[in-house]
């Protein structure tokens, strides 16, 4: 009679994969940095939060978000 094949796991099947990696693991290092850097330094420079810094509460917020959506959905 066969055997009953095993459970697949896939944490396990994810962690034999790296752990047989070489090259694999600067990739990952590479990106897990260029990562990093977009969202914890570029991000608060290039992309400031414009509702914050122009609106005081969140109905006037909600007022211009609606007006721009009209404005635009009307040319």
């Amino acid at each position: 009679m066969k055997e009953p094949l095993p459970k697949f796991n896939f944490f396990t099947m994810f962690r034999d994969g790296f752990k047989s990696m070489t090259l694999g693991k600067v990739l990952w290092t590479l990106v897990i940095i260029k990562l990093i850097i977009m969202f914890l330094i570029l991000r608060p420079f290039f992309f400031p939060n414009f509702l914050n810094a122009k609106f005081d509460t969140l109905e006037k917020k909600a007022d211009y978000v609606n007006e721009q959506l009209i404005q635009r959905s009307n040319k």
